[in-house]
């Protein structure tokens, strides 16, 4: 191959095998080309895709928005989780639509020429569930609101680059220093999302059958994989999802017992100061769930459903006020094979989240949950006053 066609590339030979690892960027479109070219060339007995399954079949059989039953997101608690992936994917689509080709085109592309040239396809990346659920796991409370906020602003920012800085990126150097001030901004982020999947990679890259095996990965993870591919990796022990702690329930039960004994103990003290915490605490929960709703552009009649089950739900962690608000805006504003249709478009501006009513929904569902958050912690502190008051 041409010294041209050569760049991106690490070959590693090791116990009679050689790999050939190409480090793309996920919207580029000379790494898609560049796949298509090493294999041709190269027609190996094996690709190793950074897929993972789910995202495979996804790939594989296309969107099927269609067959989403909302209510039963809703009902499965993934309103949140199927927001924040179409927030994260919104940010890779708009570089793509920049670019004029599909997200992750380099790795359809593995897939297809994998295919056309007889080779066994080797699905290489960790289940993205484990990885998120190891990520949430690792990170403090401030870090999680970092994070948030950090892809907030990815979804938000209307910031463009050119596909030579894009190449750039792919140049060792400049990786290097991009996953130097990566791990000073999210330091524990960092092992799950890059450091494991370096060492799962590895050994699936390593394992696959073979004497010549070509891997399309992330240029991200091409440094640690070229240092991790002469370990061995216990690949049960990276599949494994972190023990829950108890202590979330146990504050999560905690909090209400309180508040409900610090209402009853002034109620039976002083029923006019009782009376108050009472309609304090309604007022700030459903008043913040309400808003919420609103903010979501949700129905009237969710509105009022997130102001009314707020003050309840939030003294039961089992419940949210968002799952009552989403149902209803879901019963009254449901969502049309347009919508489904139309969401990979919508989702790459701000307006077409709130516009499409699958996203719609899914935003009342968060917003609601967060308003009635925000106001178990305003109206709980306005409790505990009330009580401090009633005692002098």
């Amino acid at each position: 191959m041409s010294t041209e066609n050569e760049k991106n590339i690490t070959r590693i030979h090791m116990d009679g095998k050689e790999y050939i690892l190409i480090g793309t960027a996920h919207v580029s479109r000379q790494s898609a080309e560049q796949v298509k070219e090493v294999i041709e060339a190269e027609q190996p007995d094996t690709v190793c895709v950074e897929l993972d399954e789910p995202r495979y079949q996804s790939i594989v059989e296309g969107d099927k928005w269609k067959d989403t039953d909302i209510f039963q997101v809703i009902k499965d608690k993934k309103a949140t989780l199927l927001l924040m992936n179409l927030a994260i994917g919104s940010f890779q689509r708009r570089m793509a639509k920049q670019f004029g080709i599909k997200p992750g085109q380099e790795m359809i592309q593995g897939i297809e020429s994998a295919k056309e040239s007889g080779a066994e396809l080797v699905l290489a990346d960790r289940n993205i569930q484990i990885t998120f659920s190891r990520i949430w796991n690792s990170v403090g409370f401030s870090g999680k609101a970092k994070l948030m906020t950090q892809i907030i602003y990815s979804i938000f920012s209307n910031d463009t680059i050119t596909e030579e800085e894009l190449e750039k990126i792919k140049s060792q150097d400049m990786l290097d220093s991009m996953l130097n001030e990566f791990t000073q901004v999210f330091p524990k982020l960092k092992t799950p999302l890059i450091d494991e999947r370096d060492q799962y990679l590895a050994q699936k890259i390593k394992d696959a059958p073979g004497e010549k095996i070509v891997a399309v990965l992330g240029a991200a993870h091409v440094p640690g994989i070229t240092k991790e591919i002469y370990k061995e990796h216990n690949l049960d022990k990276l599949n494994e999802r972190p023990a829950k702690s108890k202590w979330p329930k146990i504050i999560g039960w905690a909090i209400p017992v309180m508040i409900l004994a610090v209402i009853a103990y002034t109620f039976i003290s002083n029923p006019d100061a009782g009376i108050q915490q009472g309609i304090s605490w309604i007022l700030w929960n459903g008043g913040f769930s309400a808003l919420g709703v609103a903010i979501g552009l949700g129905h009237p009649l969710a509105i009022l459903t997130a102001f009314v089950a707020a003050p309840f739900t939030s003294l039961n962690p089992l419940l949210a006020a968002g799952w009552f608000a989403g149902f209803v805006q879901a019963y009254f504003r449901r969502p049309n094979v347009g919508d489904f249709d139309s969401l990979s478009e919508d989702v790459l501006s701000v307006k077409g989240f709130w516009r499409n009513k699958v996203t719609r929904i899914l935003l009342i569902v968060v917003l609601a949950n967060l308003g009635s958050t925000l106001g178990t912690v305003i109206g709980g502190a306005d409790v505990v006053r009330l009580f401090l008051e009633n005692l002098k």
